[in-house]
């Protein structure tokens, strides 16, 4: 068995081509050719399987130890196929603090469909239990939360699923991985939005599905065949190249990471810095036992009385743009941006004010990168300095 790091870069081979090409070819036809009317064909149209597509799926699968991946247009799109997989009357458990389109999803979509929710803080583990109801299917979160980064324990949450005969589903999308495989830890299907680490670099957009379970693995690719938002030759072969410099890329991520959050602690501008790395919290605790890093991304917050939106428009290199996960740096303001979905309510409920900045960190020197941000802090420091003053006292 190889390595994780070798099998980033090598997955399974296809035995599709008889040039010898190092990469498993980009192949665009939608349609394959039948031998005889009444031949049993591995390929037969794309949206049901192509060969590019399969590479990818059997790739991911087999980082994350398990027994059947698949491919999808976006993160929602693959979202949506697991959550296809329930019916009218069902009961799912979700975190209290999930992406805002997954908000999207379930409250104006999957509600319609009379799928019934309930929120939970899944680091409570007795709130979990208590809302388990004899309809229930499924406990759905994300590892670490988007954008507070609290931690979740798969192994108790599965634990506990498995003690119900529930479902457990994992949206692994800040970790990768590189930083954790959920299947391992307990848990029966796992997600990412293949457009943040998995690729990369911010040029395609992606997700993946992973299962444990053979019957399950058939229930997904039917809603994938029948939905149709698979995604394309050209950009699975995008995300597969992505995927061979995971590895090289996450460790400058959380090198960078650690330096920044030093930073952040140090800077009277700043209240508050979350990161799973910070020792003395219950985050630090879960993520150093299940965890193999602490990811790329910073949240933090601004002083009352600083402007936040002044902030991060005053920055030069790290961007002010939504997604994560690339090797730029881009920072976003959740209130405006990713959570904008949520009412103001929802999102102070959530933790999320006008002074809460989430970061994504790049790959790009830190210095330059803590050279920005200071000097963003200076800026918003100069047009109100008795904030900063009154807040340190």
């Amino acid at each position: 068995m190889s390595e994780f790091d070798t099998k980033l870069v090598h997955g399974k081979s296809q035995n599709d081509n008889n040039t010898g090409a190092v990469n498993v070819p980009i192949y665009n036809s939608t349609t394959y050719i039948y031998p005889k009317a009444d031949s049993k064909v591995r390929w037969d149209y794309e949206r049901s399987g192509n060969p590019t597509r399969n590479y990818l799926e059997d790739q991911i699968a087999s980082l994350e130890n398990g027994v059947r991946g698949f491919a999808f247009s976006s993160g929602m799109a693959a979202i949506h196929a697991v959550l296809a997989l329930f019916k009218p009357g069902d009961h799912i458990i979700i975190s209290s603090t999930i992406y805002g389109g997954t908000f999207r999803l379930v409250n104006e979509f999957f509600k319609r469909w009379h799928l019934e929710f309930t929120k939970v803080d899944t680091q409570n583990y007795q709130e979990v239990e208590d809302a388990i109801k004899p309809n229930t299917k499924a406990i759905y979160f994300e590892t670490v939360s988007n954008p507070l980064l609290k931690v979740t324990s798969v192994k108790h949450i599965s634990k506990i699923a498995r003690k119900h005969n529930l479902l457990t589903i994992v949206d692994n999308t800040f970790l990768s991985p590189y930083l954790q495989r959920p299947l391992d830890l307990g848990a029966d299907i796992v997600i990412h939005s293949a457009t943040k680490y998995l690729s990369g670099h911010s040029d395609v957009c992606a997700g993946v599905v992973v299962c444990k379970n053979k019957q399950i693995g058939e229930q997904i690719y039917f809603n994938q065949n029948a939905i149709g938002s698979t995604l394309s030759p050209e950009d699975c072969s995008l995300v597969r190249r992505g995927i061979q410099t995971l590895a090289v890329r996450m460790d400058r991520h959380l090198s960078n990471s650690k330096l920044i959050v030093e930073f952040l602690q140090s800077r009277d501008e700043v209240s508050r810095v979350y990161y799973p790395g910070i020792p003395g919290t219950r985050n630090f605790k879960i993520a150093s036992e299940e965890l193999d890093g602490f990811g790329g991304i910073v949240s933090f917050e601004l002083k009352r009385g600083l402007d936040a939106k002044a902030f991060v428009e005053h920055l030069n290199l790290i961007q002010l743009a939504v997604s994560l996960g690339a090797v730029e740096s881009l920072i976003e303001l959740p209130y405006k941006m990713s959570h904008a979905e949520l009412s103001t309510k929802e999102q102070l409920a959530a933790g999320i004010n006008h002074q809460f900045l989430r970061l994504s960190v790049g790959i790009e020197d830190p210095r330059d990168l803590i050279n920005d941000l200071a000097q963003g802090l200076d800026y918003v420091s100069s047009l109100n300095p008795e904030s900063v003053v009154k807040a340190s006292r």
